[in-house]
């Protein structure tokens, strides 16, 4: 499976590789000892060593037989499938139906005090209605879910919107003005999730922020991917052919920047109403 550009991905990967490369010195193998001992090619280990060829779960029981460091191979898997997690493919996540892809973000939810969520396509899913949600998941079972599990994950989903009153929590919401008018489902699903939306311009829930970023020409910041910020420990990425889960501070402070910089660009309150409700008239 190829892997995304991310630094947060490659970093993992190479501090595996690392760890690796210091057992086989402090084993004092050269790269054609510890094949001969794995019985592998001397190009094997040089790339496993180097970063460039992720190892297997084998490989790394392998390496540390050969190294004298059984004892490190346990802890050397989990960090195999730490890196593993990072970047889960669409086609793995819902193999088993939509479900459950619902269902293991909840964890993530629960222990989470500051949401700050931007979708350049879609209503984020805490602020979804049911309808919009079985509509979104609905063309995302028919496009590439073999399982047809869409209620038991709209259940699932909405349920999660729970967060939204409970416990000490807050929301900061982003959309590009183009998701008010752009919609899986038809103008009366539409009609009631932009509905839902103006009534976050109100002030209906007062830890609950949502900001419009307007369409216009010479933007500051053009539409990126979509994203979730937990706190100051992890981002989620939504990308075409997979989910992207970012932990390195570094990089997580990126997307805070860019969060910020958009939210500068974003309207609220009364001006974000009225777009809304531009919106909503189109449609009737």
């Amino acid at each position: 499976m190829a892997q995304p550009a991310s630094s947060s991905v490659q970093q993992a990967r190479q501090l595996l590789a690392d760890r690796l490369r210091e057992l086989a010195k402090e084993a004092g193998l050269e790269g054609q000892q510890l094949a001969g001992r794995c019985g592998w090619s001397p190009s094997k280990v040089s790339r496993i060593s180097t970063g460039k060829t992720q190892p297997s779960a084998d490989d790394i029981r392998a390496w540390c037989r050969a190294c004298g460091a059984e004892n490190q191979t346990d802890d050397l898997i989990a960090s195999l499938r730490a890196v593993e997690g990072m970047w889960v493919s669409w086609r793995r996540m819902e193999r088993t139906g939509l479900r459950r892809a619902q269902e293991s973000a909840r964890p993530l939810f629960e222990r989470t005090r500051r949401f700050r969520a931007y979708s350049s396509w879609l209503v984020p899913g805490l602020i979804q209605t049911h309808g919009y949600t079985e509509a979104v998941l609905r063309a995302v079972q028919q496009r590439r879910v073999p399982v047809d599990d869409v209620a038991d994950a709209v259940a699932v989903r909405m349920e999660h919107q729970r967060v939204l009153t409970e416990g000490q929590r807050r929301f900061a919401f982003l959309v590009e003005a183009s998701v008010l008018s752009n919609s899986y489902g038809d103008a009366d699903t539409q009609a009631e999730q932009l509905e839902r939306l103006r009534s976050l311009t109100d002030g209906e829930l007062p830890h609950v922020s949502l900001g419009v970023v307007p369409a216009r020409l010479e933007r500051e910041r053009m539409p990126v991917e979509g994203f979730w910020i937990y706190d100051k420990e992890q981002v989620s990425v939504e990308l075409v052919s997979g989910y992207l889960t970012i932990t390195q501070p570094s990089e997580v402070q990126s997307y805070a920047e860019t969060f910020a910089t958009l939210a500068g660009m974003a309207v609220y309150g009364e001006r974000a109403r009225a777009l809304i409700t531009s919106a909503l008239d189109s449609l009737r």
